[in-house]
């Protein structure tokens, strides 16, 4: 089997797929939800409960704010408590939405069976509807709004449709297990999204390190016509969409392009399950798969988690927080950010949740730059790390964006393989965020 890959750069970390056997569990209900109106991409929901208002699971409790924006649905049956800025993953206070859990109480119209519906009669402008009213997001941990991808621009064409199973961050088995549980849903999914988009291709990236996923989704592609998989090489950050549609499709995403521009859409096989459920049992985004999981996790595993979940439940569903636990990451290493506390709130993009030790945890001191290049040499995207950050400590963010500091993906491959352990990655997302603000030349 020939094992495909990106061209330039990537780097090979430890993979410690420690739950990759364990099977999903369903979390028990927590006894209240905070669920932020911004989990996604984009303009944040605009919240249309109040305080005291009894709400369902499924029924939604923030309007999509604009076109790349996302509806939020409550999770939970019960009653709204609180409406105010709250701690989310990302160390800042944003509005959300407290719910006080009572019963399980769903809207009517939303099947809970498990029962596989196959076909979908729905036009292609009636699938991107439900996708977009359903409040799916992409699952892959970018939470693109993905209604928005099925609107393909005036002058572009979809010609591909490219499902990333890839799940390249260490520790984080969430795709893999969905694969292999619930695979018939993800390929209905697929069909759906293929159907919207007007393409009659679809392939499936899965890396090398996931058989038993490659061999149950190439049995299943069987069942149809043109949907693949493509085996790919274990090497990070192989999930990234550029990366990924260099491999699969040999063709390369210019820099501040779309992938559409080369023909392709890429979403997550979490994604395609989402847009199953939202299609055809009616179903919103209220709740996803998150691994949570450290080498001193005494019981590390995968759950079906309600969104708004607290982090602390999942915790202890594993045992608890170990002792000499040094950081608590939502994520994975390479990408993922280092929490506050365990009561930060579960969203749509939360894959995982990673426990590090005290000592796996700390940073060592920085030292000079030696001029070896391996962060250029590893980088995917063909840039100079070493001179973006350096651009960043003397703010010189025009010099950073004429350097295409905004093609870099953030997936940290510079900082793990520089030898002086500089936070290149650090200044790198510090420039891009003056660079947005910089006045287009």
């Amino acid at each position: 089997m020939l094992f495909k890959t990106f061209k330039i750069g990537g780097v090979h970390p430890p993979e410690n797929k420690l739950t990759a056997h364990l099977p999903i569990q369903r979390l028990d209900l927590p006894k209240e939800v905070r669920i932020p109106v911004s989990q996604h991409i984009g303009v944040p929901a605009k919240v249309v409960v109040a305080k005291r208002d009894k709400v369902k699971v499924g029924q939604i409790i923030a309007k999509s704010g604009g076109f790349v924006s996302a509806n939020i649905h409550s999770s939970v049956s019960g009653t709204v408590t609180k409406i105010e800025e709250s701690m989310d993953s990302s160390g800042y206070k944003r509005m959300a939405v407290t719910i006080k859990v009572e019963g399980d109480e769903w809207l009517e119209e939303i099947d809970r069976t498990d029962a596989l519906v196959p076909e979908c009669a729905l036009s292609p402008q009636e699938i991107i509807d439900k996708v977009a009213a359903a409040g799916v997001v992409g699952l892959g941990g970018a939470t693109f709004p993905a209604h928005v991808k099925l609107n393909v621009p005036k002058g572009m064409k979809a010609e591909v449709l490219l499902l990333n199973g890839v799940e390249c961050e260490p520790y984080l088995t969430a795709d893999h297990r969905l694969m292999l549980e619930k695979g018939e849903e993800v390929m209905v999914g697929i069909r759906i999204l293929m159907k919207a988009l007007g393409v009659a291709r679809a392939v499936i990236g899965i890396e090398a390190n996931k058989p038993d996923a490659i061999a149950a989704m190439e049995a299943l592609c069987k069942k149809g016509k043109g949907i693949s998989v493509q085996a790919l090489k274990v090497k990070y950050p192989q999930g990234g969409e550029k990366q990924l549609i260099q491999a699969v499709t040999g063709r390369e995403v210019p820099s501040g392009g779309l992938p559409v521009a080369v023909g392709a859409v890429v979403h997550n096989v979490g994604t395609a399950f989402a847009v199953y459920e939202a299609v055809q049992k009616n179903k919103p985004l209220v709740e996803r798969v998150v691994t949570l999981t450290g080498k001193s996790v005494a019981q590390p595993g995968n759950f079906w988690v309600r969104v708004g979940t607290p982090i602390e439940n999942i915790l202890a569903a594993c045992g608890g927080l170990p002792e000499g636990t040094g950081k608590i990451i939502s994520g994975g290493p390479m990408m993922g950010k280092a929490l506050p506390n365990a009561d930060v709130p579960v969203a749509k993009g939360t894959s995982g949740v990673l426990l590090l030790d005290s000592p796996e945890s700390k940073r060592r001191p920085m030292q000079m730059c030696i001029r070896c290049s391996k962060c250029v040499s590893v980088c995917p995207m063909g840039l100079e790390p070493y001179l973006l950050m350096q651009q960043s400590q003397h703010k010189r963010y025009a010099d950073a964006r004429d350097q295409d500091v905004m093609d870099c993906i953030e997936c940290g491959s510079c900082s793990f393989t520089c030898p002086s352990d500089r936070p290149l990655l650090d200044y790198i997302r510090l420039a891009k965020g003056f660079v947005r603000k910089l006045p287009k030349s």
